[in-house]
């Protein structure tokens, strides 16, 4: 995907948007100082540049239950590209991963984890995750207290 370049108007669009990704058209113009028109081609040009990657809506996981968050690190027996494969292939079929990372460092992979208790992490980790062939060492992390979680960019480092 080409870099689209970003103007002043173009960030705060995309700051009030990560804020509330519901906002009117004529609200969100209004916001950021243009017409509503021009801020909705703006919008869809972000849209189509493939800046705005999509819209979602975030989910309180304790309202469902999923009080448990996992940090796991996975240490491949061999980094080579049919292990690493099979693992990425494995790790997009479980709904529990929320993050994946191929690392550099002691570990191969990192992984969020989030389920509802104690033993659905145990049941996913020894029904999925250890059964995924070629893993060498599984290192489980659990989370006392959640201090930031954001889903926003950072737009001013983009400047």
């Amino acid at each position: 995907m080409p870099e689209k370049a970003l103007d002043e108007i173009d960030h705060r669009i995309l700051a009030v948007l990560q804020e509330n990704a519901r906002i009117a058209n004529v609200d969100l113009a209004n916001r950021v100082g243009v017409s509503a028109s021009p801020c909705w081609r703006r919008v869809r040009d972000l849209e189509e540049s493939g800046v705005i990657a999509r819209y979602v809506t975030l989910v309180e996981p304790v309202a469902l239950g999923l009080q448990v968050s996992v940090f796991v690190q996975v240490t491949l027996e061999k980094q080579i590209e049919t292990a690493l494969g099979q693992f990425e292939s494995a790790v997009l079929a479980r709904p529990e991963v929320m993050e994946c990372y191929l690392m550099t460092g002691d570990a191969d992979y990192h992984l969020r984890i989030v389920v509802a208790d104690l033993p659905a992490y145990e049941r996913f980790l020894m029904d999925h995750l250890t059964r995924v062939p070629g893993i060498a060492n599984i290192r489980s992390s659990f989370a006392l207290k959640q201090v930031k979680y954001t889903t926003a960019l950072p737009l001013e480092a983009s400047n």
